[in-house]
């Protein structure tokens, strides 16, 4: 992989040289510090975008093009990072190699398309291409607890923290839904072109210097900007006392999630240390957690923990069965005080590093993981890879014990599963 980036003044292109790939990747990626009553106008933007615009006046259109360039792929996503929203329009097309010269470019203009011309009449969006992103919006809301595991994690950063953006919910709200209309929305497409911070990631074998030529004609953006606000999110004290709290749902299974705040940590603490402790805990498939809380006590289906590391956040999440819930809390709390006390081995630092490692060589294997790397290097200060890798191999134990102390429980959330087998 050869990583480069150029910054031209508007956005930042980042080019990623792969042969590995048979595909272009780009992916044109908008953020700008988040606000609650913006994800749905988010949401609805992305999905409108992608429904027409000013050349293709139909979905179907828009179909026959991506075929016609050689089975194009679109897609477009919104998530929280931090204190940021991230809304993303996703290219995937075939090298020119394995199709004719000049696919590529007429694929990246395509999207611009998209991107810089919408199917809009008096500055406006259309109406019945708003109801149809209006419909789906309430579809995906409305069947949220389908997914168990993500509900159960939505309602527990809903009880962690309500005053931030931790607690937003990013499918929307029904609420904002009727506030929204063909005006308004059409004003927030225009606000998110003009003022948010954009990069553009291209992953794959193309020539670097043409690349940039290509990017420049289809892709202006007007403004200059420079990033204020802090991506990580304030640091939250945690509560003198655990909050546990409890929904039902009409489901065989019960979803046990916890949120752990981690106090303030230096970037070598973050970025090392931490990783390392989450992995000897509850993050890898030789955890603490696994073996003891799942296989020697058979409490759970799964369980897992992983680090939100600009929410200054661990979260620990089981699959259960209601009536051990006591006993799981039990546990998971008897393991972590145990690690803190520094009850873990060299082995269980050996095997964390070695999965951390594995976990870095993966990294090129995916496109998606070769942007979010450079998306790290860039937005996050992650360093470099082969720095990382230096790094992580001298993290000692008095490291991890540290970082340990400085993780408490907040707050407990059951999704209570109420529903019985034999019903």
């Amino acid at each position: 992989m050869n990583y480069t980036k150029k910054d031209l003044g508007s956005f930042r292109l980042h080019l990623i040289k792969t042969n590995k790939f048979k595909t272009i990747t780009m992916k044109v990626l908008f953020h700008t510090p988040i606000k609650k009553e913006d994800i749905t106008k988010r949401i609805l933007l992305s999905d409108i975008l992608l429904q027409s615009s000013k050349k293709y006046e139909s979905k179907r259109s828009m179909t026959i093009e991506a075929e016609e360039l050689y089975s194009a792929s679109i897609s477009t996503g919104n998530q929280r990072l931090g204190n940021y929203i991230f809304t993303s329009f996703n290219l995937q097309v075939l090298s020119d190699k394995y199709t004719e010269e000049g696919n590529l470019e007429k694929a990246i203009e395509f999207l611009s398309e998209i991107l810089f011309y919408p199917n809009i009449k008096q500055q406006a969006f259309l109406k019945d291409k708003l109801d149809l992103a209006k419909y789906n919006a309430v579809v995906n809301i409305s069947t949220m607890k389908e997914n168990t595991s993500n509900y159960s994690l939505i309602k527990l950063l809903e009880n962690y923290d309500q005053a931030s953006p931790i607690s937003y919910q990013m499918l929307g709200y029904l609420d904002d839904l009727e506030k929204i209309d063909e005006k308004n929305l059409y004003e927030t497409y225009l606000k998110m072109i003009d003022n948010d911070y954009v990069d553009i990631f291209v992953v794959g074998d193309y020539d670097s210097k043409k690349m940039v030529s290509i990017i420049k004609k289809y892709y202006k953006f007007k403004k200059v900007k420079k990033e204020k606000d802090s991506y990580y999110l304030p640091l939250k004290k945690p509560r003198k006392k655990r909050q546990f709290i409890k929904e039902a749902i009409s489901n065989t299974q019960s979803k046990l999630s916890i949120a752990l705040p981690i106090m303030k940590l230096t970037p070598y603490e973050r970025d090392y240390a931490l990783t390392l402790a989450n992995l000897i805990y509850g993050g890898g498939p030789d955890s603490k957690l696994f073996h003891n809380v799942r296989e020697k006590n058979s409490l759970c289906y799964t369980i897992n923990s992983f680090v939100s590391k600009l929410d200054n956040l661990m979260v620990v999440t089981a699959g259960i069965d209601k009536t051990n819930y006591e006993k799981t809390v039990s546990l998971i709390t008897s393991n972590l005080l145990d690690l803190k006390k520094g009850k873990f081995t060299d082995k269980d630092i050996k095997v964390a590093k070695e999965i951390y490692d594995t976990s870095l060589e993966e990294i090129e294997e995916s496109p998606i993981s070769m942007i979010n790397e450079a998306l790290s290097e860039t937005i996050f200060d992650v360093e470099e890879i082969n720095i990382r890798k230096e790094k992580i191999s001298k993290v000692r134990k008095s490291d991890i014990t540290r970082v340990l102390k400085k993780i408490n429980m907040d707050t407990i959330f059951l999704l209570e599963g109420v529903k019985n087998e034999e019903n």
